[in-house]
């Protein structure tokens, strides 16, 4: 894993022997079949790759094709101007901002190590996809 600034994103960069594990924490093949992880972009958005080799960002919440946006990358993760503040943390949102979270509350900012970022990300994926489902309070009347 490579990471630090560029420009103005931090970018975390898996490198291969670590894109399907972090594919797999990431539960990717469910939210978005047909991509892998390949890192992140400023902690709100995964670096996916689609089969061509292609890169995009998708929000972390919600996880979902219809936000894909191609990325370009750097072209060596020697670009990357490292930070020790950061390495091996993630910002998280504790209320996802898709569900009304603040990005600007301090107390609605916690820092998560890629273990627990990964398990947040689904779990609020899961919600994102459960809410979707139900029939709105609208629809019914």
């Amino acid at each position: 894993m490579t990471e630090g600034w560029f420009g103005d994103d931090y970018l975390i960069s898996f490198n291969e022997a670590e894109i399907a594990s972090a594919s797999d924490r990431y539960s990717i093949s469910r939210f978005i079949p047909g991509y892998q992880v390949i890192g992140l972009r400023g902690w709100d958005d995964l670096i996916v790759k689609d089969s061509a080799g292609l890169a995009y960002t998708v929000p972390s919440v919600p996880m979902d094709s219809g936000f894909l946006s191609r990325c370009v990358l750097p072209e060596a993760e020697s670009s990357l101007v490292p930070d020790e503040r950061f390495f091996g943390k993630i910002k998280w949102y504790v209320q996802p901002i898709v569900f009304g979270g603040d990005p600007n509350l301090e107390k609605n900012v916690t820092w998560v190590n890629h273990e627990q970022h990964a398990q947040a990300v689904e779990w609020w994926n899961d919600l994102y996809r459960s809410a979707r489902s139900q029939p709105s309070a609208t629809a019914e009347q």
